[in-house]
């Protein structure tokens, strides 16, 4: 696709294509400031650009966009105008389609699918489930916690099974020197997102869930 007929599809590009070039593998226009691997591929109505980099045997197609500082590798496929940036990392097998939006510094990655028109943000974490709407992050008093695949809480780094954080999140809470008031806090946190999972059905590690 010549670089008029892609202005069409994006039409907030420069009228010239100085400083873009096409994609070996794909077509697709790749700014000269953004880093896209020989055997990543972006196809002919994708468009990556900034700083984001591209790389492994990831695929952009469809009209994705992926641009700032955005990662996508390993085997991960974005598509259909789904867009990825910010200095967020999607990556393993993740799948993001429609007009899905990862962006601040989440990551998507494992076998994550995410559909329609999610947000995926701040320091997110979700890796795994198909995924079809917002899952729920709270700004706590300390880290964000939030879901992070069926079955699952994250919290910073610590992730575990709902049993898990149900048992002992005052306990984790208290040796991560949080105050007693914080204790209670995240316990209401963490039963509020069990919660919001057994609504859509995704308090579960066993079934493959769809919403």
């Amino acid at each position: 696709m010549n670089w008029n007929d892609f202005r069409k599809l994006h039409p907030y590009l420069p009228k010239a294509s100085d400083g873009y070039h096409q994609h070996e593998n794909g077509g697709g226009w790749v700014q000269d400031t953004a880093h896209v691997h020989p055997h990543a591929m972006v196809g002919n109505k994708a468009l990556v650009y900034g700083i984001a980099r591209v790389y492994g045997e990831a695929q952009i197609f469809g009209k994705a966009q992926v641009y700032e500082e955005a990662q996508v590798y390993g085997k991960a496929v974005v598509y259909d105008e789904a867009q990825i940036y910010g200095k967020a990392q999607v990556s393993g097998k993740a799948e993001v389609c429609g007009e899905a939006r990862i962006y601040g510094r989440a990551r998507v990655y494992g076998d994550a699918q995410i559909y329609d028109k999610v947000r995926i943000y701040g320091d997110a974490q979700v890796c795994g489930g198909e995924i079809d709407r917002t899952p729920i992050l709270i700004l706590g008093s300390q880290y964000q916690i939030g879901f992070s695949r069926p079955g699952y809480i994250v919290s910073g780094c610590i992730e575990n099974p709902i049993e898990w954080w149900l048992e002992n999140v005052e306990r984790c809470a208290e040796e991560h020197g949080y105050t007693k008031a914080e204790q209670k806090e995240y316990r209401l946190h963490v039963e509020h997102i069990v919660a919001w999972m057994k609504l859509y059905g995704l308090d579960s590690s066993i079934t493959q869930h769809k919403l």
